[in-house]
């Protein structure tokens, strides 16, 4: 994500820490049912995308897919057979799956080896002065700085519904960041991942990213890169790999997302139903804690602290550690036209995005937001609120697919 310093600076408001130690201690999220993912180790809004099964076995270009994905795929004009040999690296305009029921996500079990996890890249997303250039009257001042701070390891003690969203994109190997959040319908069991739009969906000008998957506490140990360089999968993805086999994301971001956020960033949000790609354990289960998602879309004014909790993977970070910012937040508005956005003052970069932001709601941490853009300086992050139209796309994959 390559962030573009905007033209228009509002002045600087003076950063206040209002309960950020108690979001702190509140947000030490120690895992409460946690094993040593022996199960799985190693291997209009509201728009849903479903992949109706998954493949098994191989490795990349050698996965078996499962009969109902096969006709998918068909249905779309894709040979199935060329699509697990490669063919999902075609990205020709005509052939990039885009509508919201054209989702396919099938297991390449093996694809995602550490090397590979760790040359993924940030994606490369941009917010450009012109977006919020009439943002009178509705954004307060620009925060400052909150250096960014390396969570405590290990991961799954202190953080662990967080984790690394891992996907392809027509430039490469991409990397985000996203959450496990609660499943009202699968209570202790929940398979929902949250995180951004862009993580997930190009937008306006592209379809669906594939071979999309979900690593909780990656590198839970929190090792340097020198330390990693032989890694086994086991050392940087100790609870397992997590496949997408749906995903939801607002209309608004399919629509009218793009590189710059544009009309979208408001609605820059998803939700990502996944199983593991080896064993039958719930994602829940396996990290041992979920976040409630707050849709109350509570004010700026009113939330003394929110915290934003990500894998930054720009320099100065390589993506391999687990990155927190506290700050009481503020407004943003892109245009008088569209919701207002969080914003906290932050040094985390690309990778970060589709972090989850929290909040503490009656003594409980629960997900507020996730991050969507920032500037080329990265001083400050930006996230949208989570409303009506974000809880009916997390409705609508909870009832339809969260029992699965």
């Amino acid at each position: 994500m390559r962030f573009t310093r905007p033209s228009v600076v509002r002045g600087r408001r003076r950063r206040t820490v209002v309960a950020a130690t108690a979001v702190a201690a509140a947000l030490a999220l120690t895992a409460t049912a946690c094993n040593d993912g022996s199960d799985a180790k190693e291997g209009a809004a509201g728009t849903t995308a479903d992949a109706s099964s998954q493949a098994s076995g191989g490795s990349e270009g050698g996965a078996e897919l499962a009969a109902g994905l096969a006709d998918q795929l068909k249905k779309h004009g894709i040979d199935p057979d060329k699509w697990k040999n490669g063919a999902w690296k075609n990205w020709d305009k005509d052939d990039w799956l885009r509508e919201a029921n054209d989702f396919v996500n099938p297991v390449i079990e093996g694809l995602w080896k550490p090397e590979r996890m760790k040359s993924a890249e940030e994606p490369k997303k941009t917010i450009a002065a012109k977006d919020y250039a009439t943002d009178q009257g509705v954004t307060d001042p620009e925060p400052e700085p909150v250096p960014a701070r390396a969570e405590k390891t290990p991961y799954h003690e202190n953080a662990a519904p967080v984790g690394k969203v891992f996907f392809d994109s027509p430039e490469g190997s991409m990397v985000c960041s996203g959450t496990v959040v609660k499943d009202p319908r699968n209570p202790g069991r929940s398979n929902l991942v949250w995180t951004a739009g862009h993580c997930v969906h190009a937008g306006s000008a592209g379809g669906w990213y594939r071979n999309i998957a979900f690593v909780p506490s990656y590198n839970d140990q929190g090792r340097s890169a020198s330390a990693l360089r032989n890694a086994t999968q086991t050392e940087i993805a100790p609870y397992g790999t997590y496949w997408a086999d749906w995903a939801s994301t607002s209309k608004e971001w399919i629509d009218q997302g793009a590189e710059s956020g544009g009309a979208g960033a408001p609605y820059d949000f998803a939700v990502l139903h996944v199983k593991p790609e080896r064993g039958t354990k719930s994602l829940e289960e396996t990290v041992g804690n979920a976040l409630e998602v707050d849709f109350s879309a509570p004010s700026a004014q009113s939330v003394g602290s929110m915290g934003a909790w990500g894998y930054p993977a720009a320099p100065p970070f390589d993506g391999l550690l687990m990155n927190k910012c506290l700050d009481r937040p503020g407004r943003l508005s892109l245009s008088p036209e569209q919701p207002t956005m969080y914003r906290i003052g932050c040094t985390m970069t690309g990778g970060s995005s589709g972090g989850g932001w929290f909040r503490v709601r009656g003594g409980k941490t629960v997900l507020v937001s996730n991050t969507s853009i920032g500037p080329a300086g990265n001083t400050w992050l930006a996230g949208p609120q989570l409303g009506r139209e974000a809880q009916q796309v997390f409705d609508m994959m909870s009832e339809q697919h969260g029992n699965q």
